[in-house]
């Protein structure tokens, strides 16, 4: 870890004056997705992507602050300024870099399907045929996806992770597309009414956002990074958050999420 001596005798004058603009590094999440951002029992929020946070924050000598928001709010407060970086699962692709920055990334992770249990739905391929019933959560990859490879299907657009698992279970769709990790989480809850096909749709990676021109920032995120994939900060928050979904992840031979 970099000491705040250090820092300070790194930095730039340019990175000083952009730090400068704030006491306390606020960070924008949607603490509804668990294992990587969520709310613990005692009401405190935890998980990977608070971890990182903290480690940036520690890295710019920052006390932090996250502010817990709605997803498709996070990118809207950091252009205005609200927060300085998105940590919240986020996956980094074209439409997104038109808006906003992206750190390195620091997950590989791929679109799959939580299909209700009597659906027809077997793979990729069955989204597609006429009269599908998917559901989508709003504003993210998985809703890109449907809008852009499933042109024939009903989709149904809901803001939350809990109302998309009720419509798979429920029956009212024949499928959710999401992320693996989600998926494999909310099959586990609901192992006798969903089938989780994990084989990804689309590979995709995750990393923190930024607002656009805040280079001095995104290189101390960077090496925040760097750094905890380096002394082994994400396989021991791996072996924390992840290791049932490990597990199966390398029993079905798909590769895990920080490797």
């Amino acid at each position: 870890m970099i000491s705040r001596r250090t820092f300070l005798h790194l930095a730039t004058p340019a990175l000083l004056s952009t730090c400068a603009r704030r006491d306390t590094l606020v960070i924008g999440t949607d603490a509804t997705y668990p294992p990587f951002e969520f709310v613990d029992d005692q009401g405190k929020l935890t998980g990977i992507s608070i971890a990182i946070g903290e480690t940036i924050a520690k890295r710019l000598g920052k006390p932090v602050e996250f502010r817990n928001l709605n997803f498709d709010g996070l990118i809207p407060a950091l252009q205005s300024g609200q927060i300085d970086l998105i940590i919240s699962s986020l996956t980094a692709n074209e439409q997104r870099r038109k808006s906003i920055d992206f750190s390195e990334p620091y997950v590989k992770t791929g679109l799959a399907i939580l299909a209700a249990k009597d659906s027809p739905v077997q793979a990729a391929e069955d989204l597609q045929a006429p009269g599908r019933k998917i559901v989508i959560r709003i504003a993210t990859t998985g809703e890109q996806w449907c809008r852009s490879n499933t042109p024939d299907a009903k989709l149904i657009a809901v803001d939350t992770d809990a109302a998309c698992v009720l419509e798979v279970l429920n029956g009212n769709v024949d499928a959710w597309v999401y992320d693996q990790v989600s998926v494999m989480n909310y099959h586990a809850k609901h192992p006798e009414r969903t089938r989780a096909l994990l084989a990804p749709l689309r590979e995709e990676v995750w990393a923190v956002g930024l607002k656009k021109g805040r280079e001095d920032l995104k290189t101390i995120v960077n090496e925040a990074i760097a750094s905890m994939k380096q002394d082994g900060s994400f396989t021991r928050l791996a072996e924390q958050f992840l290791a049932q979904e490990r597990n199966l992840m390398k029993a079905q031979g798909l590769p895990f999420v920080f490797e």
